[in-house]
């Protein structure tokens, strides 16, 4: 038996694991940004989707692998650069493979957040079309520690340095056990050509690029090699606490909940109050995105209004919440309401 390069064999261990529960004929897309994590991850599926299952006592069955990219077209040259990922994922074997266009309006921030709504938005598009029942990403461990850095940075709290999950609905991360370093050697064992992102560079480009380039090499050469592991982790822990909090803070705003008719919320304050403040916080923050909040502008400054409409309640008006959602008490009841809907009446109880 031939010599298998170390890293292409650990990215193809990686999708091997992440493709065993599919079944024979089922139909998976990588998201190919023409990136070496992407490139890497399109290489390994190619290679294992023919053997899925494979083992001492069983042949294994095939799987479809198809590819989809993306052109975001924030950068000159992008349309070039996606016919080039869509090209070399082709000649992995992959297919169908598909380019799609997505419009992304500059912003301060490079455009990132609207490139990645857009991104997800065309994925999840696609992968109806095709009937795909996983898409997989490609991101490595050192994601997931950029993730925790900036989370940190933010003041988040435990969801968001719980860092991106293995899994979510169609989304799979094979690679969250890999370092970059091991998807450019795997993309040079196999002979594909990664493009290099210039707003990667540490000095131009997102936040996240700095961190990339500047912080985590300085963390490392500081705390020692190991650093990268331990954020990844102390993520995949905090994932641990914050599945069981949301868990109970769901069963919190059941209890203390009834949906209004034009779809807002009404929650009982007593209940709410008797919690413990950390859970009670957890679910008034969920009770906020499912009155159409965005999770990304909910801050713990909206949290702490909405709590002292609970615990330090002194006649105050209604809180402004994103997205135009507003929150009120009256008797004895936390009103949210989306934007779209019209005030929710006063809620009395039967016996008030």
């Amino acid at each position: 038996m031939g010599h298998v390069d170390a890293a292409l064999a650990a990215a193809r261990t990686a999708v091997r694991a992440d493709l065993a529960d599919l079944d024979a004929g089922d139909l998976v897309l990588v998201a190919c940004s023409g990136g070496a994590d992407s490139l890497a991850l399109a290489a390994a599926v190619a290679s294992e989707a023919r053997r899925v299952g494979r083992s001492v006592r069983a042949r294994g069955h095939a799987v479809r692998a198809g590819a989809v990219v993306v052109d975001h077209g924030l950068q000159p040259g992008s349309a070039d650069v996606a016919s080039r990922a869509a090209a070399q994922c082709r000649d992995l074997g992959l297919d169908p493979v598909l380019v799609r266009r997505a419009d992304v309006a500059p912003s301060p921030d490079g455009g990132e957040a609207a490139a990645r709504d857009a991104r997800y938005a065309l994925l999840d598009d696609v992968a109806v079309e095709l009937g795909a029942v996983a898409v997989l990403l490609g991101h490595t461990l050192d994601d997931q520690a950029e993730q925790v850095l900036l989370g940190l940075a933010r003041g988040s709290g435990a969801r968001s340095l719980a860092g991106m999950p293995r899994r979510r609905g169609r989304y799979r991360r094979p690679f969250l056990d890999l370092r970059r370093a091991q998807t450019e050697r795997v993309c040079a064992v196999v002979g594909v050509e990664p493009w290099h992102d210039p707003t990667n560079a540490p000095d131009g480009g997102p936040l996240r690029s700095a961190v990339r380039g500047r912080l985590l090499p300085e963390l490392t050469a500081v705390l020692g090699p190991g650093a990268v592991e331990a954020l990844a982790r102390s993520a995949a822990l905090l994932r641990q606490d914050a599945d069981l909090l949301d868990a109970l803070a769901a069963d919190l705003l059941d209890a203390a909940g009834a949906t209004a008719a034009d779809g807002g919320t009404v929650l009982d304050v007593t209940v709410l109050a008797d919690a413990p403040p950390a859970l009670r916080r957890r679910a008034l923050r969920a009770a906020a995105l499912a009155a159409g909040c965005p999770a990304g502008t909910t801050t713990s400054g909206h949290v702490d209004a909405l709590d002292a409409l609970v615990v330090r309640w002194h006649g105050q008006g209604a809180v402004h919440l994103p997205s135009d959602a507003r929150a009120w008490r009256a008797c004895g009841r936390l009103f949210l309401r989306p934007s779209a809907t019209g005030p929710l009446p006063p809620f009395t109880h039967p016996e008030e």
